[in-house]
């Protein structure tokens, strides 16, 4: 149970975007339709379809990866000595580690989403594909924490999503934190919607504030200017707090199909990059499949005589990719857009 909550309380990205569960099978396909026109009836003439074949139709594959696991061994005596509930602790934490691979993963995925054209390859048809903005004006990675510029590239976001027929139903931007509180700090002079949202659920970052719409997040796993959530020094104008541990600002990892474990495509760390600085998305930019939900299995028996102890094991099996471009957009520093991969 403190695992399960662990990961619920942890996971952002799972309900923000499509999932599906997968049975008797490794894969899943979803379904992603074009366009297709009206047109006026002839008096006479038999309705047999759009003579151009519309709405073209494309199928959108994704795999599960392999069991994704976190374990820990606890000593029986380690238990009697305690003070406290080791388990529960121990339980939890093992949740928190399986909700960052399982947002980390899917915000990848999104993130090349962004990047892709139209999965629609239909002759006569080009449909619109995903869409990067730029924050800010210099150089500097410190655009990417200006309030200003923020507010700005949410508004040609959502613009972009409007003009590519996205749904507004939906539509969700991911931040780091320290972006999100330099957008509360502006919170009367920036065109935030919801200014008489105070207090607490103001700074909880689970979707109270809005910009045209799109209700925003933050989170410690997107990529980040080549790291996850976080950067510090060079040219950001953000000077590391005292003693952050090396679980703070990661460097991204690479997670291609030919990474260990990997059955889709997250890209290398390289491809990547490191001037992406933040999501904006509709719910069918990207899917995640799963055939394991987050469990904790535990040890017993002869096994916990024999050792002394249970061995903790929490358990995921998923699978994440972009699905509809069109719905993806990346924000970005610098002159140059990330590259597709």
């Amino acid at each position: 149970m403190e695992m399960f909550k662990g990961f619920q309380n942890n996971t952002i990205a799972r309900d923000l975007i499509m999932k599906r569960t997968l049975k008797n099978g490794k894969s899943l396909q979803f379904i992603y339709t074009g366009r297709t026109k009206s047109e006026f009836h002839t008096p006479g003439n038999s309705i047999l379809g759009n003579s151009d074949g519309a709405p073209p139709v494309a199928e959108k594959t994704i795999t599960c990866d392999d069991l994704l696991i976190s374990s820990a061994f606890v000593y029986s005596l380690d238990e009697v000595l305690s003070h406290y509930d080791l388990r529960s602790e121990i339980s939890r934490k093992i949740g928190y580690a399986l909700a960052e691979k399982y947002d980390r993963l899917a915000f990848r995925a999104v993130a090349r989403g962004a990047r892709q054209a139209s999965p629609i390859t239909k002759s006569g048809f080009v449909e619109p594909g995903g869409t990067q903005v730029r924050v800010g004006a210099t150089t500097n990675d410190s655009d990417a924490f200006s309030s200003a510029g923020l507010v700005s590239a949410f508004y040609d976001a959502a613009a972009a999503l409007d003009e590519k027929g996205v749904s507004s139903d939906g539509r969700v931007g991911v931040l780091n934190p320290r972006q999100y509180y330099e957008l509360i700090q502006a919170v009367g002079s920036n065109g935030l919607v919801n200014r008489d949202t105070q207090g607490t659920s103001l700074q909880n970052g689970n979707g109270i504030i809005e910009i045209a719409g799109i209700k925003i997040y933050k989170s410690m796993n997107i990529p980040f200017l080549g790291k996850y959530g976080t950067a510090y020094g060079g040219t950001t104008g953000v000077t590391s707090p005292t003693n952050v541990g090396s679980f703070v600002g990661e460097t991204m990892e690479d997670a291609s199909g030919a990474s260990t474990g990997i059955n889709n495509d997250y890209g290398t760390a390289s491809e990547v990059g490191a001037k992406s600085c933040g999501l904006i998305f509709q719910k069918e930019a990207a899917g995640i499949v799963e055939a394991i939900g987050p469990q904790v299995q535990v040890t017993n028996g002869d096994v916990s005589v024999v050792y002394q102890g249970d061995v903790m094991l929490g358990r995921l099996a998923c699978g994440a990719d972009y699905l509809n471009p069109a719905a993806s957009v990346e924000l970005y520093v610098g002159a140059s857009a990330p590259s597709a991969f």
